[in-house]
């Protein structure tokens, strides 16, 4: 296979999978756009956390949020747990690297906020401790998994969201976690200010 074949699969297999996927979570989405929206605009805050990439798409999404998406409008209240250094770093020595979010969604977290929880496996047992603390809070979860929910598809409930990316490739479910996360944006910045 030449390289430019190799690179126009990927193009054809990360196609092809967003299209088979768009009906089944189109109404998941949907669901946690509006769950958004709803801890939004009553003054509350959404937490946002995962690990590698995952890390990477909670900033995005979080930036998204406080600076804006496609259309301007007033900065939501969205605050990324993968950024600080000194407070990762010491809940990783003090304690535990399982702890690094939960200890932040305790600290953080109030009843009505909402935690983001994405991970590609569904197992990353620091995001998991994460939902358990954001329960713990009375907040809602949206938890955006991979292949089949793994252990955090195991523990929301059933008045949270689960977005499960039903593929095994690491690479194609990032790449509809971003298309997801794009998506609410748009939905809430819809629901926010309607079709301008």
């Amino acid at each position: 296979m030449s390289l430019t074949d190799r690179i126009s699969k990927h193009f054809h297999d990360s196609a092809q999978l967003k299209l088979s996927l768009s009906s089944s979570l189109a109404q998941p989405i949907a669901d946690a756009a509006q769950a958004m929206f709803d801890c939004l605009t009553n003054d509350g805050k959404i937490l946002v956390c995962g690990n590698g990439g995952s890390a990477a798409d909670a900033q995005h999404f979080s930036a998204e949020l406080i600076n804006r998406f496609e259309i301007e409008r007033p900065s939501l209240a969205a605050i990324a747990l993968t950024t600080d250094s000194s407070v990762l770093t010491s809940i990783a020595n003090d304690y535990d690297f399982s702890q690094i979010f939960s200890k932040q969604v305790r600290g953080l977290g109030m009843p009505g906020d909402l935690l983001l929880a994405i991970s590609t496996s569904g197992n990353s047992a620091n995001v998991v401790e994460a939902i358990h603390a954001a329960h713990d809070r009375d907040m809602r979860v949206i938890a955006l998994t991979g292949r089949d929910g793994g252990g955090m598809g195991l523990v929301v409930k059933p008045e949270d969201v689960h977005i499960c990316v039903n593929a095994n490739s690491t690479a194609r479910i990032q790449e509809i976690h971003l298309l997801a996360l794009h998506c609410l944006c748009d939905v809430i910045d819809h629901l926010l200010m309607g079709d301008e």
